[in-house]
């Protein structure tokens, strides 16, 4: 596969089914962060996580290619008119969404209670999973402006949502295992 193909060179890009859009639109920038999060999530990876969060992390990193999938296809050329998928797109399947339930379940079983806002930091891990979690927000953004333009699974906004959530409890549990002090927001008075 050739890398460069010079078929952008004028600002455009192609959608699978080859529906040619420009660079900017909505679309683009959806999948574009989903990309964007994908990276970091493999930074958040990179780190002394533990064995189990890796594992759930590389599940993570695979569902967001499908939902990278999903959001590079144009939907007018996924189906055929009988209502048939032409395309052969994977899917986020509420399974996918459990398993990030019940990872949040599980680290929150031993942590302590959170009373307020929690100032993002501490230690470069549970940065990494802050700034993770950041990129997951604006791409939960973007898919739902996408999403009220052109539908999609509402599986994916889904996900996105509790993967959202997933990372905020990760840093929670990183700070808890790393001894790193968890600073709680409390408003200044002016």
């Amino acid at each position: 596969m050739k890398i460069y193909t010079k078929t952008g060179d004028k600002g455009t890009t192609a959608l699978f089914g080859g529906t040619r859009v420009p660079k900017h639109h909505i679309r683009i920038e959806t999948y574009g962060t989903v990309d964007e999060l994908n990276s970091h999530i493999g930074l958040v990876r990179d780190q002394n996580v533990g064995k189990e969060n890796k594992k759930t992390l590389m599940r993570v990193q695979d569902r967001l290619f499908t939902i990278g999938s999903i959001l590079a296809t144009d939907p007018e050329k996924a189906t055929l008119k009988s209502g048939k998928e032409r395309l052969n797109i994977p899917k986020v399947t509420s399974e996918d969404i459990e398993l990030l339930e019940k990872e949040i379940d599980r680290m929150n079983e031993s942590l302590p209670e959170m009373t307020h806002f929690i100032l993002p930091g501490g230690h470069q891990s549970v940065s990494f999973c802050h700034i993770a979690r950041c990129v997951c927000r604006r791409a939960e953004r973007n898919a739902t402006a996408l999403f009220e333009i052109e539908a999609f699974d509402e599986q994916v906004l889904q996900y996105l949502n509790r993967l959202s959530d997933y990372l905020f409890v990760l840093a929670r549990k990183l700070s808890h295992e790393l001894q790193a002090e968890e600073i709680k927001w409390t408003p200044q008075k002016s």
